[in-house]
């Protein structure tokens, strides 16, 4: 059994007991707690009452947070001729065609945001295998199948995150630093927390949102109050 070090067992105590916690608190805490030598990702996992086999419960959108992700994120971008110059003048990482379907082909995947033109799908299509199960595929509904490449990659570049749900119906991201501002952080959950809420899919029945919880990527998990996450804790309660 590994053993557990000091550090993770002070972090542990400082948790234990503690549960569906507002935001604020949360984010005190985690702070609190982060004691590595990095600065440590502030991470956000939602279990959604959803089942992402089925069309009509798929749950999948972007955000931009507020205060951006404290991440460098590197973009690779499908395009031929004058848009890959767009581009390359927006700061692309990465830009390329059937050169790039080679280099991804042979098991360099050197970015965290795939973008592609509508004429470069044919490409990008043999690579579904490869970029779906590492959600990097292009897709037309959040944005990284378009002919506006230099916003999407100005997106990317400055903040946007994307979600999907998983199999169990779990969506996660990082949503900041643990060296943020303890308001920009909570900022950024919310609209990550909304982002979601509002993605509900038709297909959705019985509780949508039935679990929220934060964690650093060191340390332990906590839950979040998810009437006062979303906003829509009893006006009684609000008053308090």
């Amino acid at each position: 059994m590994a053993k557990i070090s000091k550090r993770m067992q002070a972090a542990r105590k400082a948790f234990d007991g503690k549960s569906n916690l507002s935001v604020d608190e949360a984010v005190a805490l985690i702070k609190g707690a982060a004691s590595s030598k990095f600065d440590e990702t502030v991470e956000i996992a939602m279990n959604l009452g959803v089942d992402p086999r089925h069309a009509d419960q798929m749950v999948r959108g972007k955000v931009s947070l507020p205060n951006g992700t404290g991440k460098d994120v590197r973009v690779a971008v499908f395009a031929r001729g004058p848009k890959a110059d767009e581009a390359q003048a927006a700061g692309a990482d990465i830009v390329g065609a059937e050169d790039l379907m080679e280099t991804i082909q042979g098991g360099k995947i050197d970015f965290d945001r795939c973008i592609a033109t509508p004429d470069m799908m044919p490409i990008v299509g043999r690579l579904g295998k490869i970029l779906g199960p590492r959600n990097l595929m292009p897709n037309p509904k959040v944005g990284t199948v378009t002919m506006d490449v230099k916003a999407a990659v100005e997106a990317a570049k400055g903040g946007e995150v994307q979600f999907k749900a998983e199999k169990a119906g779990v969506v996660h991201a990082g949503v900041g630093k643990v060296s943020f501002d303890a308001d920009k952080l909570a900022e950024n959950i919310r609209a990550f927390v909304d982002a979601v809420a509002k993605a509900k899919p038709s297909g959705a029945k019985g509780t949508y949102l039935k679990k929220i919880a934060l964690s650093s990527t060191m340390g332990p998990g906590v839950t979040l109050d998810i009437a006062r996450a979303t906003g829509a804790e009893p006006a009684a309660a609000a008053a308090e």
